[in-house]
């Protein structure tokens, strides 16, 4: 289980989404983001050496405010090829300096989501030790859930999503993995038939929680 450090990080992961969110295909905000940390959890690495965590944050520089789904990567070292998916750097108060990635493009981060909808971990909780986070559910996929080879991830970011392909780029063979990039209330009562899915909860700017779907899974889809 991951231990939660009470110290600081500077720049903080709020101050690097400022700069980075506005550089992505489905940005929808102003010239600068105004953020608030609104929900989220974490991911255990079995080997404990890469910090996973999916961070919800809301941003009212728009007309209507946005939710925006963000999974990160935190390394003590860079991650090789990954360079395009650098969000940033930051020191942190106890691990010292600390590569923070987009998750979509980290193996490390794709294997334990995968992990997370075959039922085999748990999600925990964003801000305390070995616990596990009650309010993030899991729907299991009627297919098979891969793990990840050893091939490199591949990505696609979309107009609001960005999906993760995980086996060889062939009808019938290719697992997707769906990240809602931007986060709205709602059921999975409108998703594939048979896919899997996580929800779990973030709050408005008035403090009402809401849930809804951060990520499915299915087979093959065509673009």
């Amino acid at each position: 289980m991951a231990v939660i450090h009470e110290t600081t990080m500077v720049p903080t992961k709020v101050e690097l989404l400022k700069a980075w969110l506005p550089t992505r295909t489905w940005y929808r905000g102003g010239d600068t983001p105004v953020l608030r940390r609104v929900g989220g959890f974490r991911l255990d690495d079995p080997d404990g050496e890469v910090g996973i965590e999916v961070v919800a944050v809301t941003d009212s520089s728009a007309d209507e405010p946005i939710t925006y789904q963000v999974p990160f990567a935190y390394r003590g070292a860079p991650l090789e090829g990954a360079e395009d998916a650098l969000v940033g750097t930051s020191t942190h108060g106890v691990l010292g300096q600390r590569w923070l990635y987009d998750g979509t493009r980290d193996p490390v981060v794709v294997a334990q989501i995968l992990a997370l909808l075959s039922g085999a971990v748990r999600a925990q909780a964003q801000h305390e030790s070995s616990t596990v986070d009650e309010s993030v559910t899991v729907t299991v996929p009627d297919i098979a859930v891969p793990a990840l080879g050893s091939e490199p991830v591949s990505a696609e970011d979309g107009s609001t999503r960005t999906d993760i392909m995980v086996g060889a780029r062939v009808p019938g063979s290719t697992a997707i993995i769906r990240i809602n990039r931007i986060l709205r209330p709602g059921d999975a009562s409108s998703e594939s038939p048979g896919a899997g899915h996580v929800t779990a909860p973030w709050r408005l700017p008035d403090d009402t929680e809401v849930r809804g779907v951060f990520l499915t899974f299915a087979g093959h889809e065509e673009a």
